[in-house]
């Protein structure tokens, strides 16, 4: 009987102790979770940092949209001079090849 008796309160005392361990561990686990949360949460100089960041991408973005932009503009142009550089390449060579007819 002593050994059963002995062997009851090691067992209670082994599962308690993995019990403590688990609630040890599910406290870390809940401290780290609330740390993030924190680090995430409305700081003050987070959100500005964040929104100064969002502003700056959105200008370089904008930016860089206008120069686009801009290059498409002047390709079109220049593509329309050559257009009428051509028309007036063809039309010389019309009226050359028609002053070789006569």
């Amino acid at each position: 009987m002593k050994r059963y008796a002995t062997a009851l309160l090691f067992g209670a005392l082994s599962l308690s102790s993995q019990m403590a361990h688990a609630d040890i561990i599910d406290d870390a686990i809940g401290n780290i979770q609330r740390a993030i949360g924190d680090a995430y949460s409305s700081d003050g100089s987070r959100d500005d940092e964040s929104s100064r960041r969002s502003d700056e991408q959105y200008r370089n973005y904008d930016n860089r949209y206008r120069q686009l932009e801009d290059r498409r503009r002047q390709l079109d142009e220049r593509q329309r001079q050559l257009d009428r550089e051509r028309r007036q390449l063809d039309d010389e060579e019309r009226r050359l090849e028609e002053d070789d007819d006569r």
